[in-house]
């Protein structure tokens, strides 16, 4: 198959012109930010020298003209979280009122469809599963790392090892661990999980097939992943523990167990809840490693990967936008819990 350039010009110039207005908007952003700060500075120094030189009363701020500035420097952040959020958000909202081709108004019978559809409601208790499991589980794995590896010797190494499957995309570790669980028929076995099975006299199996079984494997690279990222939050959590409370501990005669849940649990509690906060709402969009280890086939499909299906495989808009904004609402109750707890850790 060769390649002409020919037919292909259009898309190269179309892509020429996305690069252009991209370095032309965020070069103009960023001189700008640069550009008018200085201007007022400047300013400023040139009237704090003025009047420090005639001996008059130094210049005070406006608070309107302070109001004005900081609303100048927020304007292209609002700008962008009303075009890429705000407005997509109240389409969307729409959108799952109306039918498949977005023609018709029909009412709430697309957030009907998806409590009474047998294929939907299972997809809605995988997503519940993956909520409960992947936050729980990857916190404690991430604290268990925290703890065994806090001033060991190689404590550096083992961090690395261990937060090394963040630098990892979800589809790069879905194809890992797809590997993992391959199935090859009978004799030996390429995917790691069937080889150890098969060793110990076993037979292997299609993993990835069996339901509801799939779907907690396809929960465990959720949680390889993430248990780094809770592992160095909750690290850097117990090295903030104050020496003389740990060292009045032991002074006390507490033992290792004691230790742990009396003084290392209580001063890593607001650490445990970001974490678990965190893993909640990343788990409730999890789509990556659905879509690449299973597609979501043998019930192993999850809110954002249906929702994807239903919008753009199945051209039923109505009934993907209804999943969309079920899944916003989800997500909104984990939000504001998030922020009243760091509201209040500021107030304390």
């Amino acid at each position: 198959m060769e390649f002409d350039f020919a037919e292909e010009q259009p898309k190269f110039l179309m892509l020429m012109y996305g690069l252009i207005a991209f370095v032309a908007v965020v070069g103009g952003l960023l001189l700008l930010l640069d550009v008018v700060p200085a201007w007022f500075a400047r300013r400023r120094e040139a009237q704090l020298v003025a009047a420090s030189a005639s001996g008059a009363p130094l210049p005070r701020r406006r608070k309107q003209r302070e109001g004005a500035f900081a609303l100048f420097f927020l304007l292209p952040t609002l700008l962008l979280l009303t075009v890429g959020l705000v407005v997509p958000a109240i389409r969307t909202t729409l959108l799952s009122f109306m039918d498949g081709g977005s023609n018709n108004w029909v009412g709430l019978r697309n957030y009907g469809w998806m409590f009474s559809e047998d294929s939907i409601v299972r997809v809605l208790v995988n997503t519940l599963i993956w909520v409960l499991l992947v936050p729980l589980v990857a916190t404690a794995f991430g604290l268990i790392y925290a703890v065994l590896v806090d001033k060991a010797r190689f404590e550096a190494v083992a961090k690395s090892l261990i937060f090394l499957p963040m630098a990892i995309s979800f589809v790069g570790a879905s194809i890992i661990w797809k590997f993992v669980y391959a199935y090859r028929g009978e004799g030996d076995q390429i995917g790691l999980l069937n080889q150890i099975v098969v060793s110990l006299g076993g037979e292997p199996k299609q993993w990835l097939l069996e339901s509801p079984l799939n779907t907690l494997l396809l929960i465990v690279i959720m949680v390889w992943i993430q248990a780094g990222f809770a592992m160095v939050v909750l690290s850097a959590a117990i090295k903030a523990i104050p020496a003389d409370i740990v060292e009045a501990a032991r002074l006390d005669g507490v033992s290792p167990w004691q230790m742990f849940w009396q003084i290392t649990m209580p001063s890593i509690r607001p650490a445990l809840i970001v974490v678990v906060v965190t893993l909640s709402i990343a788990t409730l969009k999890v789509f990556d490693i659905v879509r690449t280890s299973t597609n979501g086939n043998y019930d192993t499909s999850v809110i954002a990967n249906e929702m994807y299906n239903q919008a753009f495989r199945y051209g039923q808009n109505g009934q993907g936008s209804a999943l969309a904004v079920f899944l916003f609402i989800l997500v909104i109750p984990v939000v504001i819990y998030q922020i009243r707890n760091l509201r209040q850790q500021r107030e304390g």
